[in-house]
């Protein structure tokens, strides 16, 4: 065996190699496992689970004020004879020798449901959090499916595009060797020629497509490493069987960006009685006790003491009368804020459901498109096989044929895609 034949074999056998290396190392992916993956890693989802944690955080710093307060203290102090505080400040200006230890209790009696209502409120907000991590987490589905379909378009048109130079390589080099054999003309090679390269740069704008959809998945997955995929093929969703405005009943009901919205309307309703119960009293427990075991004379060796507070606003330049108004107009741009958002639900379901149906429309129209697109090429070839036409009918016909796949490829995952978008629009994607 020759050295060069021994090179060329070892050649072929390293790309060979490297080709089923890349084949072994593509992730094999379903549309299912996908939205999982992306359930689990995504930074969205992730963000807006850690927001409701908080929320709930928030929900009991608030309700705290129902629960006493208790508080240790350890005092000790010495003065010289005769030490009188006489500036600095209004209190007991005498300062008697000692060292205690003692614990003092305070405990909300009644503040006429300003705090009852703060916990409420807060309490709601936490409930729209809730339905704003369920929309973050639609709305990563959502992503994930579309970047699913559009690399399934992406590689379907990559086949599509080979299979294209494919056909074309055959039928340049039978009209070039019909060429030089003076059974064709020279002008019918340059034809193929041309046809030929069209198909090559289709190709090679397939194959960018192709890698740019790879990465726009991986980012819809939350993953940072860029990766090769083996994807599932998905079969065609059926169509709803509700009818347009059970699909629009349907959305209403159960978008939880919807949700969030009214429990955010109601957190505010809530909040406006909170601030009106800052101009009624606060009533309020004080206790106190402990032991003095250091004292000088006069002093007992223990103390205790118990109390009622009752704190009354009288005025503070119209503050709290500000605030109830501030919260009464923050109540009206929610509820405001809820019936825009009702009717862009609305809106954005009709045009998804409208989108979907033209989409299925499309699939069936391809169908019949590539058909019939085939079966002209064929004539196509044949007529120019006999001599009975010019080449320019068959580039015709097979640019019709490619035309022809390509809008099939786009028409199925597009539909697919749309079918995603009505999903996500009822609140179906969850």
């Amino acid at each position: 065996m020759t050295r060069p034949l021994t090179l060329g074999i070892v050649w072929t056998a390293l790309i060979l190699g490297a080709q089923v290396s890349r084949a072994d190392d593509a992730v094999r992916l379903s549309l299912r496992e996908a939205e999982a993956r992306a359930v689990d890693n995504h930074p969205q989802v992730r963000a807006g689970h850690y927001a409701t944690l908080a929320g709930g955080e928030v929900v009991r710093q608030t309700r705290s004020a129902f629960m006493p307060t208790v508080l240790a203290s350890f005092t000790g102090a010495t003065a010289q004879d005769g030490t009188r505080i006489t500036a600095g400040g209004l209190n007991n200006p005498t300062i008697l020798d000692r060292f205690a230890a003692g614990l003092s209790v305070s405990q909300l009696v009644t503040d006429f449901g300003r705090t009852s209502n703060l916990v409420g409120s807060q309490a709601l907000r936490g409930n729209a959090l809730e339905q704003d991590e369920a929309t973050l987490r639609a709305d990563v589905l959502l992503q994930v499916d579309r970047a699913y379909f559009n690399a399934l378009r992406a590689q379907s048109l990559l086949r599509v595009a080979q299979q294209t130079v494919d056909a074309r390589q055959l039928v340049s080099d039978q009209v070039t060797a019909l060429a030089s054999s003076g059974l064709k003309s020279t002008l019918d090679a340059s034809f193929a020629r041309v046809n030929l390269s069209q198909a090559q740069l289709l190709l090679a704008q397939a194959r960018g497509d192709v890698k740019s959809a790879f990465a726009a998945l991986t980012a819809a997955l939350g993953s940072e490493q860029p990766a090769t995929y083996e994807l599932a093929d998905e079969p065609l969703p059926p169509l709803p069987t509700d009818d347009e405005a059970a699909a629009v009943a349907r959305a209403l009901r159960d978008r939880p960006d919807l949700g969030a919205r009214r429990f955010a309307e109601q957190a505010a309703s809530k909040f406006v009685a909170a601030e009106r119960a800052l101009s009624f009293p606060s009533i309020s427990i004080v206790g106190a006790g402990g032991f003095t075991p250091y004292h000088q004379v006069g002093l007992t060796d223990r103390y205790s003491a118990i109390g009622v507070n009752v704190t009354l606003p009288v005025t503070n330049g119209n503050l709290y009368s500000a605030r109830q108004a501030e919260a009464s107009y923050q109540e009206q741009v929610e509820r405001q804020a809820l019936r825009d958002l009702e009717n862009r639900i609305v809106r954005d379901v009709t045009v998804a459901w409208l989108d979907a149906q033209t989409a299925r429309q499309r699939v069936d129209l391809a169908t019949q498109l590539v058909a019939q697109a085939a079966d002209a090429q064929d004539l196509a070839q044949a007529r120019y096989d006999l001599g009975l036409s010019s080449i320019v009918e068959l580039t015709q016909a097979q640019l019709n044929k490619t035309q022809a796949d390509i809008e099939q490829a786009t028409a199925k995952y597009d539909y697919q895609s749309r079918m995603a978008g009505l999903r996500f629009q009822m609140g179906l994607l969850k």
